[in-house]
């Protein structure tokens, strides 16, 4: 049996130093020290975190078997992996529709983690639109973490979009998961690692 891994993929804007990510990192240090936890600070641009995303699977899928933790445009990025590879995912609060979204954010950045500055242009979002995944393949692959006062992203979307999924969606909170605390024993469990 393969060792575990678990590839944890923040949103837009973030970075491994994420809350979410951390209380990840640290359930997995204290309970679970057998689990790789891997969390990459993505390339700003769509096209650049794929590839950035496709050389890790390729240097760590022959040896692990990987679970993936998706944030926001994580998320998003989550199912374009399992689309490929077929790793199981729990998406966080995730962007459906990015490329709608993001439209809003056109022009100058500061990523407020890593201080980059850089600049969202038009062909960024289709780039995003390339990676779409318009239907899931295996739904219950999937399992779907949501708040329904989540303040950037329309929660009907995702809750629309894994509907034949796993669904845990929580009236209140905000986009940044409220007590996510209360999730990384089950997330293991559901990822089978």
């Amino acid at each position: 049996m393969k060792p575990s891994l678990l590839l944890y993929i923040h949103g837009f804007n973030s970075s491994p130093l994420s809350h979410k990510a951390n209380v990840m990192v640290q359930y997995c240090a204290d309970n679970r020290p057998d689990i790789k936890v891997v969390v990459p600070q993505l390339p700003c641009f769509p096209q650049q975190a794929a590839e950035c995303l496709m050389s890790f699977i390729e240097q760590y899928q022959q040896d692990y078997q990987i679970g993936l933790v998706g944030s926001s445009l994580g998320g998003y990025l989550s199912m374009w992996l399992n689309a490929q590879f077929g790793f199981k995912a729990v998406v966080v609060n995730p962007a459906i529709k990015p490329y709608e979204l993001l439209l809003d954010y056109l022009g100058e950045q500061e990523n407020p983690y890593t201080h980059e500055h850089y600049v969202l242009q038009a062909h960024h979002i289709e780039e995003l639109k390339a990676l779409d995944v318009t239907q899931l393949k295996n739904p219950s692959d999937f399992w779907l973490l949501q708040q329904t006062e989540d303040e950037v992203l329309d929660y009907r979307q995702a809750v629309e979009k894994f509907v034949l999924a796993k669904q845990t969606v929580e009236i209140g909170g905000d986009h940044s998961f409220v007590d996510f605390e209360r999730y990384p024993e089950q997330i293991i469990q559901f990822l089978a690692l």
